[in-house]
C-alpha cells in the first residue's frame, strides 16, 4: 500500500490553474479527466464541483490560492464535461465514482472539498469510507433531507430561462444577490472563469444535467441522516443569502457535525459566497488544512 496520499499518477503541475494541463485515468473502462496543480508532497485535495459545472467552473483564484501550499486534484465525474460514462441519478452513486476515481490515482488518503452538489457528495463519501478521508472543506451545502434543497430544480430552470432572455449566464442569478455588490461580484467571477483560453472543458450535456437535477431532488427528499457518523474535522462555508441551498442548512450541517467549524456567513453574498470573498475563503481553507489533528 502507498503511504498516506502517495500518488501513483504524474506528479502535479505547477502551473496556474488556467494553464494545468487535462489529464485522464481510466475507471473500469471509463476515462475520468483531471487537473491537478500545487506541490507534490501532502494530503492531496480534491475538488468536488457544482451541478452542471466542469472543470472550468472552478474559480482560478480559489484553485490558484490553495494550490499555492496544497496539491489539488480537479475531475468530472461520471458522464460529466470531458469524463466518459453515464450521470448517475442518485449523490450515492456519484459518491462511490469518485472514491473509484480517487483510488484510480492510488491516494489512499485525501481531504475532500465539495461545493454544493460536491458538498452532498463529499458527505457519503466521509460517512462510507472514513478511511479514505482526512478533513472536509464543505461550502454552499446542505445535508440530505436539508429545508429547500428539494427545491433546486425549480429555482435552477427559472435562472436558466431568466438567463436566456437577458442574454446573462445563470450563474449570476443563482450565485450573487441581486445588489450592486452582489452584480459586481458575479460579473467579476464569470470573467475569471474565461481566463482559460486553451484545451477547455466540454460543457455538460444535458442528459447529465438532468440526472444531476434528479439526484440533487432525491437528496433533498430523503430522511435526514445521522451526521455524528462523519467524524473528520470539517470546514463550512456559505454566504448569508444562499437562494440554491438555503443558507440554513449550512448553520444545520455546523450543529450536527461533531468536529465542525463554521465560516461567518459572508455577508451580501449568495450561493458563491467563497467565490465573492475569494481571499477571505482561501485564507481560513488553508489554516484550517494546516491545522493538526484528525
Amino acid at each position: 500500500m502507498n503511504a498516506p496520499g502517495t500518488p501513483l499518477s504524474r506528479p502535479p503541475s505547477s502551473s496556474s490553474y488556467k494553464d494545468a494541463p487535462t489529464r485522464s485515468v481510466s475507471v473500469r473502462d471509463v476515462d475520468f479527466v483531471y487537473r491537478e496543480l500545487g506541490p507534490e508532497d501532502g494530503v492531496p485535495l480534491i475538488l468536488l464541483n457544482h451541478l452542471a459545472a466542469v472543470l472550468d467552473n472552478w474559480d482560478p483564484r480559489v484553485v490558484d490560492g490553495i494550490a499555492a501550499r496544497r496539491r489539488v486534484i480537479a475531475f468530472d465525474n461520471r458522464g460529466v464535461g470531458g469524463s466518459g460514462g453515464t450521470t448517475p441519478r442518485t449523490v450515492e452513486d456519484m459518491a462511490h465514482d469518485a472514491a473509484m476515481f480517487i483510488n484510480a490515482l492510488g491516494l489512499d488518503l485525501v481531504d475532500l472539498f465539495g461545493f454544493s452538489l460536491g458538498g452532498f457528495v463529499a458527505q457519503v463519501i466521509a460517512a462510507e469510507q472514513p478511511h479514505l478521508v482526512r478533513k472536509l472543506i464543505l461550502a454552499g451545502t446542505g445535508p440530505a433531507g436539508g429545508q429547500g434543497i428539494d427545491k433546486v430544480t425549480a429555482i435552477t430552470l427559472r435562472a436558466a430561462l431568466k438567463g436566456a432572455l437577458t442574454r446573462q449566464d445563470p450563474k449570476q442569478y443563482l450565485f450573487f444577490t441581486d445588489t450592486a455588490h452582489g452584480r459586481r461580484a458575479g460579473r467579476a467571477f464569470l470573467q475569471r472563469l474565461t481566463e482559460r483560453t486553451d484545451n477547455r472543458d466540454k460543457p455538460i450535456a444535458p442528459p447529465s444535467f438532468l440526472a444531476q437535477l434528479k439526484a440533487v431532488h432525491r437528496w433533498g427528499l430523503q430522511t435526514p441522516s445521522d451526521l455524528s457518523a462523519i467524524r473528520q474535522p470539517v470546514l463550512l462555508a456559505n454566504g448569508e443569502r444562499d437562494r440554491m441551498v438555503p443558507s440554513h442548512n449550512t448553520t444545520d450541517l455546523a450543529a450536527r457535525l461533531p468536529h465542525s467549524q463554521l465560516v461567518p456567513l459572508y455577508p451580501d453574498a449568495g450561493h458563491g459566497g467563497i467565490f465573492q470573498y475569494h481571499d477571505d475563503f482561501v485564507a481560513k481553507a488553508l489554516a484550517f488544512l494546516d491545522a493538526p489533528g484528525a
